[in-house]
C-alpha cells in the first residue's frame, strides 16, 4: 500500500510539473511569446490590466482616422467608422458590457508605437502589420485581415507598372515600412531603376501631393488605395510584400494580449470578422 502511494503521488507531482511548464510559455498564433499562461475569461477579468480598463471605465484604442473602411472620422456624423473601428466596439463591449465604452485616439504610423508605449492608449487597431522586428518591442494578436502594398498614379501618367518608375518619385507615409517593400521588390524583380522617396504625415497628404503633381505615385496598403480611388486616379497591377495586421499591445500587457487574442479567435471562428469585412467592403 504505502509503494502504491508514493507511485500516485510521484504521478501527481509529474501532471502538476508539466501544466506548470506549459502554462510559462504561451504564444499567440502570429508566434509573439507571451511569457504567461493565456488567460480564461474569468481569470483575466480579475487581471490587473483588465481591472484598470474596468475602473476607468473606457477601452483606449488607437486608430487611423483617414483610412476609408478601416478606421475614419467621419466629418458629416462627427463618428469614427470602419473595420478596426467595429473590433474596438466589440472588444470594449466584451470588457466593459458597453460597445460603446471605447475612446478613440488618431494615430498614425509614426506615433501609434510611441502613444502606445507612452500608456496613453491600451491597445492599437490601426493596419499595424505584424512584422519579426516589431515583436521586439510590442506584442501582436493573430491577423485579422491580410493586405498587400501597391501603387496609385494619375490616369495621365503614362505609368503602367513599377518597372517604369525610373527617376520617378513615390509618396509613402512616415513611420511605414512601404519604402522598405518597394526597394526589396525592385531588387527581387531586378528592375535597373532608380525611383525617389518623398514622406508625408498621413495618407491623406500623399493622395493631395500625388492630385497636385507632387509626386508620381502613392504606395501603401492596397486596400487603402482604394479608399481614396477617383475617377482621375488608378491603381497599377503591381501587388508586392503581403501583410498581415494585427492588435497591438505593450510587452508589459500579456494578459490584454492573451485577451485579445482570444477575441480574434472568437471573431474569427463564429462569421462576425467575415460579416465587419464586408459591412465595411474590405474583402482580402
Amino acid at each position: 500500500m504505502k509503494k502504491s502511494y508514493v507511485r500516485i503521488m510521484a504521478v501527481s507531482a509529474l501532471l502538476i510539473a508539466c501544466l506548470c511548464a506549459l502554462s510559462l510559455s504561451a504564444c499567440t498564433e502570429n508566434g509573439a511569446d507571451v511569457n504567461v499562461s493565456v488567460p480564461t475569461e474569468s481569470d483575466t477579468l480579475a487581471n490587473p490590466e483588465i481591472q484598470e480598463i474596468i475602473e476607468r471605465g473606457v477601452l483606449r484604442v488607437g486608430v487611423k482616422e483617414d483610412i476609408p473602411g478601416f478606421g475614419f472620422f467621419n466629418p458629416e456624423t462627427d463618428q469614427y467608422e470602419g473595420l478596426e473601428i467595429d473590433l474596438a466596439r466589440l472588444l470594449a463591449e466584451d470588457i466593459l458590457n458597453d460597445r460603446d465604452a471605447v475612446e478613440f485616439t488618431p494615430v498614425t504610423a509614426d506615433t501609434r508605437g510611441d502613444l502606445l508605449d507612452a500608456k496613453q492608449i491600451d491597445l492599437v487597431i490601426a493596419t499595424f502589420t505584424i512584422r519579426e522586428e516589431r515583436k521586439e518591442f510590442w506584442n501582436f494578436s493573430q491577423y485579422y485581415f491580410v493586405d498587400a502594398v501597391g501603387l496609385m498614379v494619375n490616369n495621365d501618367s503614362g505609368l503602367e507598372g513599377l518597372s517604369d518608375f525610373d527617376g520617378k518619385t513615390v509618396a509613402v507615409t512616415a513611420g511605414s515600412i512601404t519604402r522598405e517593400a518597394i526597394e526589396r521588390h525592385i531588387v527581387d524583380m531586378s528592375y535597373d531603376i532608380a525611383v525617389n522617396f518623398l514622406e508625408f504625415p498621413t495618407n491623406q497628404d500623399c493622395v493631395v501631393a500625388l492630385i497636385e503633381g507632387q509626386i508620381d505615385a502613392f504606395s501603401v496598403d492596397k486596400v487603402i488605395l482604394l479608399g481614396f480611388l477617383n475617377d482621375d486616379l488608378r491603381i497599377l497591377p503591381d501587388s508586392f510584400n503581403a501583410q498581415e495586421y494585427g492588435i497591438a499591445t505593450r510587452l508589459s500587457s500579456p494578459y490584454l494580449t492573451g485577451f485579445v487574442d482570444d477575441f480574434i479567435t472568437q471573431v474569427k471562428a463564429d462569421g462576425r470578422l467575415e460579416q465587419l469585412k464586408a459591412e465595411n467592403k474590405v474583402i482580402d
